[in-house]
């Protein structure tokens, strides 16, 4: 069974494509999540870096909290309780 080159030539570029697009998801995960733990470093229990981990992870790194930028992180800014 021989497959013309032009049908190899379109899976090589397939599967390329898909590979680009998954590890760059990755990477935004990966520096997405590096950010939540770095603002929960910074900011102790003022930020929920859990729920920021599990944002991250929703949206495949499609927002990157900025510790600096009070709009990236205002989702996840809390007021501790008073015990």
């Amino acid at each position: 069974m021989k497959t013309s080159p032009r049908v190899n030539l379109m899976c090589i570029v397939a599967f390329t494509v898909l590979f680009l697009t998954t590890s760059e998801s990755f990477n935004h995960i990966g520096t997405c999540l590096r950010n939540c733990a770095q603002c929960t470093k910074m900011l102790g229990p003022y930020f929920e870096g859990a729920l920021c981990a599990d944002t991250c992870v929703k949206l495949k790194g499609k927002i990157i909290p900025d510790c600096e930028d009070a709009n990236s992180i205002e989702p996840f800014i809390t007021r501790p309780d008073d015990d």
